[in-house]
Protein backbone atom coordinates (compact mmCIF):
# COMPACT_ATOMS: atom_id res chain seq x y z
CA UNK A 1 0.00 0.00 0.00
CA UNK A 2 1.22 3.27 -1.11
CA UNK A 3 1.79 5.68 1.43
CA UNK A 4 0.01 9.24 0.99
CA UNK A 5 0.11 11.79 3.78
CA UNK A 6 -0.10 14.65 2.00
CA UNK A 7 -3.29 16.18 0.27
CA UNK A 8 -4.84 19.06 -1.38
CA UNK A 9 -8.47 20.45 -0.85
CA UNK A 10 -9.84 22.56 -3.28
CA UNK A 11 -11.59 25.27 -1.75
CA UNK A 12 -11.25 28.22 -3.68
CA UNK A 13 -14.42 28.50 -5.63
CA UNK A 14 -17.24 30.95 -5.42
CA UNK A 15 -20.10 28.16 -4.51
CA UNK A 16 -22.45 30.00 -7.07
CA UNK A 17 -24.76 27.33 -7.65
CA UNK A 18 -25.29 26.65 -3.61
CA UNK A 19 -26.76 30.48 -2.94
CA UNK A 20 -28.25 31.74 -1.18
CA UNK A 21 -26.54 29.45 1.66
CA UNK A 22 -22.84 31.02 0.08
CA UNK A 23 -24.31 34.28 0.26
CA UNK A 24 -23.21 34.27 3.70
CA UNK A 25 -20.08 31.75 3.67
CA UNK A 26 -17.91 29.69 1.71
CA UNK A 27 -19.50 26.47 0.41
CA UNK A 28 -16.92 24.40 2.20
CA UNK A 29 -18.27 26.14 5.57
CA UNK A 30 -21.84 24.85 4.78
CA UNK A 31 -23.19 22.69 6.88
CA UNK A 32 -24.04 18.94 5.86
CA UNK A 33 -25.34 16.88 8.96
CA UNK A 34 -24.35 19.75 10.98
CA UNK A 35 -20.94 20.03 10.46
CA UNK A 36 -19.22 21.91 7.74
CA UNK A 37 -18.34 20.08 4.25
CA UNK A 38 -14.76 20.63 4.72
CA UNK A 39 -14.90 18.86 8.17
CA UNK A 40 -16.00 15.74 6.10
CA UNK A 41 -13.56 16.00 3.67
CA UNK A 42 -10.31 16.80 6.56
CA UNK A 43 -12.26 14.01 8.87
CA UNK A 44 -11.98 11.04 6.03
CA UNK A 45 -8.36 12.44 4.85
CA UNK A 46 -7.48 12.03 8.44
CA UNK A 47 -8.46 8.43 8.65
CA UNK A 48 -6.70 7.48 6.00
CA UNK A 49 -3.31 8.59 7.29
CA UNK A 50 -3.06 11.90 5.97
CA UNK A 51 -1.13 14.63 8.33
CA UNK A 52 -0.67 17.44 6.16
CA UNK A 53 -3.35 19.33 3.87
CA UNK A 54 -2.99 22.34 1.85
CA UNK A 55 -6.50 24.04 1.18
CA UNK A 56 -6.97 27.05 -1.24
CA UNK A 57 -8.47 30.25 0.07
CA UNK A 58 -10.78 32.88 -2.67
CA UNK A 59 -14.05 33.50 -1.50
CA UNK A 60 -14.49 34.84 1.96
CA UNK A 61 -11.53 33.18 2.63
CA UNK A 62 -11.02 35.19 5.54
CA UNK A 63 -13.83 32.58 6.88
CA UNK A 64 -12.38 29.42 6.20
CA UNK A 65 -8.92 30.39 7.41
CA UNK A 66 -10.46 31.42 10.87
CA UNK A 67 -12.40 28.51 10.80
CA UNK A 68 -9.20 25.99 10.13
CA UNK A 69 -6.39 27.50 11.52
CA UNK A 70 -7.14 25.62 15.06
CA UNK A 71 -7.05 22.47 12.94
CA UNK A 72 -4.70 20.13 14.36
CA UNK A 73 -5.19 16.54 12.66
CA UNK A 74 -4.54 16.95 9.66
CA UNK A 75 -2.32 19.97 10.03
CA UNK A 76 -3.34 22.82 7.67
CA UNK A 77 -1.35 24.68 5.03
CA UNK A 78 -2.91 27.46 3.06
CA UNK A 79 -2.67 28.12 -0.90
CA UNK A 80 -3.76 31.68 -1.12
CA UNK A 81 -5.71 32.60 -4.27
CA UNK A 82 -7.21 35.88 -2.73
CA UNK A 83 -6.10 37.85 -6.10
CA UNK A 84 -7.18 35.49 -8.52
CA UNK A 85 -9.43 32.27 -9.09
CA UNK A 86 -7.35 29.67 -10.87
CA UNK A 87 -9.96 26.87 -11.30
CA UNK A 88 -8.67 23.47 -10.10
CA UNK A 89 -5.43 22.76 -12.22
CA UNK A 90 -4.11 26.51 -11.70
CA UNK A 91 -4.79 25.68 -8.19
CA UNK A 92 -2.94 22.76 -8.09
CA UNK A 93 -0.08 24.66 -9.85
CA UNK A 94 -0.16 27.62 -7.50
CA UNK A 95 0.58 25.52 -4.53
CA UNK A 96 3.20 23.04 -6.51
CA UNK A 97 5.75 24.18 -4.20
CA UNK A 98 3.87 22.75 -1.28
CA UNK A 99 2.88 19.55 -2.68
CA UNK A 100 5.90 17.78 -2.53
CA UNK A 101 7.87 15.26 -5.13
CA UNK A 102 5.33 12.15 -3.89
CA UNK A 103 1.38 11.20 -5.05
CA UNK A 104 -1.15 12.96 -3.01
CA UNK A 105 -4.84 12.80 -2.32
CA UNK A 106 -6.59 16.01 -3.97
CA UNK A 107 -10.34 15.91 -2.84
CA UNK A 108 -12.86 19.09 -3.73
CA UNK A 109 -13.82 20.72 -0.36
CA UNK A 110 -17.55 19.76 -0.96
CA UNK A 111 -17.42 15.75 -1.51
CA UNK A 112 -19.54 13.74 0.52
CA UNK A 113 -19.93 9.74 0.03
CA UNK A 114 -21.66 6.84 2.44
CA UNK A 115 -18.73 3.92 2.27
CA UNK A 116 -19.23 0.40 1.18
CA UNK A 117 -17.52 -2.67 2.59
CA UNK A 118 -14.42 -0.63 2.94
CA UNK A 119 -12.90 3.22 2.89
CA UNK A 120 -12.38 4.05 -0.25
CA UNK A 121 -9.55 6.08 0.69
CA UNK A 122 -7.73 3.09 1.63
CA UNK A 123 -8.62 1.24 -1.33
CA UNK A 124 -7.05 3.91 -3.76
CA UNK A 125 -4.03 3.86 -1.73
CA UNK A 126 -3.53 0.13 -2.13
CA UNK A 127 -4.69 0.15 -5.79
CA UNK A 128 -2.33 3.23 -6.54
CA UNK A 129 0.86 2.24 -8.77
CA UNK A 130 3.20 4.80 -9.47
CA UNK A 131 4.48 3.13 -12.65
CA UNK A 132 2.23 3.17 -14.80
CA UNK A 133 -0.67 6.27 -13.21
CA UNK A 134 -0.35 9.85 -12.80
CA UNK A 135 -3.87 9.60 -11.59
CA UNK A 136 -6.46 7.64 -10.24
CA UNK A 137 -9.85 8.87 -9.86
CA UNK A 138 -12.45 7.49 -7.47
CA UNK A 139 -15.62 7.03 -9.67
CA UNK A 140 -18.98 6.60 -8.79
CA UNK A 141 -21.72 4.91 -10.93
CA UNK A 142 -23.92 7.71 -12.49
CA UNK A 143 -26.73 5.33 -11.49
CA UNK A 144 -26.70 5.16 -8.35
CA UNK A 145 -25.44 8.63 -7.36
CA UNK A 146 -27.34 10.95 -5.47
CA UNK A 147 -28.30 14.11 -5.94
CA UNK A 148 -27.53 16.14 -10.11
CA UNK A 149 -27.89 13.58 -12.91
CA UNK A 150 -25.48 13.80 -15.66
CA UNK A 151 -24.71 11.57 -18.37
CA UNK A 152 -21.24 10.33 -16.80
CA UNK A 153 -17.68 11.38 -17.14
CA UNK A 154 -15.66 8.32 -18.17
CA UNK A 155 -15.31 5.05 -19.58
CA UNK A 156 -13.42 2.11 -17.59
CA UNK A 157 -11.63 -0.95 -18.60
CA UNK A 158 -11.28 -3.91 -16.45
CA UNK A 159 -7.86 -2.66 -15.46
CA UNK A 160 -9.43 0.66 -14.35
CA UNK A 161 -7.74 2.66 -17.24
CA UNK A 162 -10.24 5.56 -18.32
CA UNK A 163 -11.11 7.34 -21.25
CA UNK A 164 -13.61 10.10 -21.73
CA UNK A 165 -17.04 9.80 -22.90
CA UNK A 166 -17.66 9.94 -26.42
CA UNK A 167 -19.89 13.14 -27.47
CA UNK A 168 -23.96 12.82 -27.57
CA UNK A 169 -22.93 9.23 -25.81
CA UNK A 170 -23.75 8.42 -22.11
CA UNK A 171 -21.29 6.87 -19.67
CA UNK A 172 -21.54 4.84 -16.60
CA UNK A 173 -18.81 6.52 -14.25
CA UNK A 174 -18.67 10.18 -12.62
CA UNK A 175 -15.54 11.95 -11.18
CA UNK A 176 -16.14 11.80 -7.62
CA UNK A 177 -14.34 14.71 -6.11
CA UNK A 178 -11.37 12.60 -5.17
CA UNK A 179 -8.04 11.68 -6.68
CA UNK A 180 -4.46 10.18 -6.15
CA UNK A 181 -2.45 13.01 -8.50
CA UNK A 182 1.37 12.77 -9.05
CA UNK A 183 2.66 16.26 -8.97
CA UNK A 184 4.76 15.64 -12.32
CA UNK A 185 1.84 15.76 -14.33
CA UNK A 186 2.15 19.33 -13.60
CA UNK A 187 5.74 19.29 -15.80
CA UNK A 188 4.97 22.10 -18.76
CA UNK A 189 1.18 22.96 -17.53
CA UNK A 190 -0.15 26.47 -18.35
CA UNK A 191 0.14 29.45 -16.30
CA UNK A 192 -3.06 31.18 -14.84
CA UNK A 193 -6.52 29.73 -14.20
CA UNK A 194 -7.27 26.52 -16.29
CA UNK A 195 -9.16 22.82 -15.15
CA UNK A 196 -7.38 20.05 -13.75
CA UNK A 197 -9.75 18.34 -17.02
CA UNK A 198 -6.35 19.23 -19.07
CA UNK A 199 -4.42 17.02 -16.79
CA UNK A 200 -6.04 14.21 -17.05
CA UNK A 201 -6.79 14.37 -21.01
CA UNK A 202 -2.61 14.27 -21.20
CA UNK A 203 -2.60 11.23 -18.68
CA UNK A 204 -5.38 9.62 -21.09
CA UNK A 205 -3.43 9.98 -23.89
CA UNK A 206 -0.95 8.84 -22.37
CA UNK A 207 -2.78 5.39 -20.92
CA UNK A 208 -1.97 6.72 -17.34
CA UNK A 209 -5.58 7.65 -16.30
CA UNK A 210 -7.03 5.53 -13.83
CA UNK A 211 -10.40 5.28 -11.82
CA UNK A 212 -11.41 2.52 -9.06
CA UNK A 213 -15.08 2.63 -8.33
CA UNK A 214 -16.87 3.40 -5.31
CA UNK A 215 -18.96 0.44 -3.60
CA UNK A 216 -20.78 2.97 -1.50
CA UNK A 217 -22.86 5.95 -2.21
CA UNK A 218 -21.63 9.19 -3.65
CA UNK A 219 -24.10 12.16 -2.77
CA UNK A 220 -23.65 15.03 -5.29
CA UNK A 221 -23.98 18.56 -3.53
CA UNK A 222 -24.35 21.27 -6.32
CA UNK A 223 -27.44 23.11 -5.02
CA UNK A 224 -29.38 23.70 -1.69
CA UNK A 225 -31.65 20.97 -2.86
CA UNK A 226 -28.97 18.51 -3.84
CA UNK A 227 -27.70 19.11 0.15
CA UNK A 228 -31.49 18.33 1.63
CA UNK A 229 -31.55 15.55 -0.45
CA UNK A 230 -27.90 13.82 0.52
CA UNK A 231 -29.31 14.90 4.16
CA UNK A 232 -32.55 12.76 4.22
CA UNK A 233 -30.43 10.28 2.46
CA UNK A 234 -27.78 9.32 5.17
CA UNK A 235 -30.76 9.79 8.02
CA UNK A 236 -32.11 6.77 6.64
CA UNK A 237 -29.34 4.64 6.17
Amino acid sequence: MSDISRAMIMAAGMGNRMRPLTDKMPKPLVPFLGKPLIDHALDKLAAAGVSDVIVNLHYKAEMLEAHLKGRACPRIHFSDERDKLLDTGGGLKKARPLLGEAPIFVMNSDTVWAEGLSPILGRMKAFWDAEKMDALLMMAPAVTTIGECRRGDFMMDGLGRLTRRREAHVAPFMFAGVQIFHPRLLEGAPEGAFSTNLLWDKAAEEGRLFGLRLDGVWMHVGTPGDLAEAEAFMRDL
